[in-house]
């Protein structure tokens, strides 16, 4: 039984770092929910402060990801209109593929300044790059947070 406890384990973690790069996978939520499923099966193998590290990492990385496509094109002079339309575009590439993504947060947060900010296309391309930009950063974020994760996973239950 300790044997399959592991495994599942360690296809959830594995899985959430894979979940970090790719689209509809909720990435360190998965590591989280591992962690979890194996300290309640597993009580004695994991500390309770090991888990709340780990769920700490975990609220960073969705802090991080929310925050990053915000902030990117706030940064390059976008608008509400534009960080509303980087969301509303990531949203509907999310369920298509990560280029679909990528592809909808820039095409909508250019749109948005465009249409309903009233910007100069210069204006509305530089809110774009700044989605792409936060997009790159936020990911880069969940993916740091998701590597923490598994290490403090393995360093507390070495």
């Amino acid at each position: 039984m300790s044997v399959l406890i592991w495994s599942l384990t360690c296809a959830l973690l594995l899985t959430g770092l894979v979940g970090c790069v790719m689209p509809l996978l909720p990435g360190t939520t998965l590591i989280l929910l591992g962690v979890l499923l194996h300290k309640w099966l597993l009580p004695t193998t994991l500390s309770w402060i090991a888990v709340g590290w780990i769920a700490s990492f975990w609220l960073l990385s969705v802090i991080a990801d929310l925050l990053g496509t915000l902030v990117g094109t706030r940064l390059l002079g976008g608008s509400k209109w534009g960080m509303a339309g980087a969301t509303g575009g990531a949203l509907a590439g999310l369920f298509v593929s990560l280029p679909a993504l990528v592809i909808g947060s820039i095409t909508g947060a250019v749109a948005a300044e465009k249409l309903l900010g009233k910007r100069t296309n210069e204006e509305a391309m530089r809110a774009g790059a700044g989605a792409l930009i936060g997009m790159v950063l936020g990911t880069a974020s969940r993916v740091a947070c998701a590597v923490a994760m598994i290490g403090l996973f393995v360093l507390a239950v070495w």
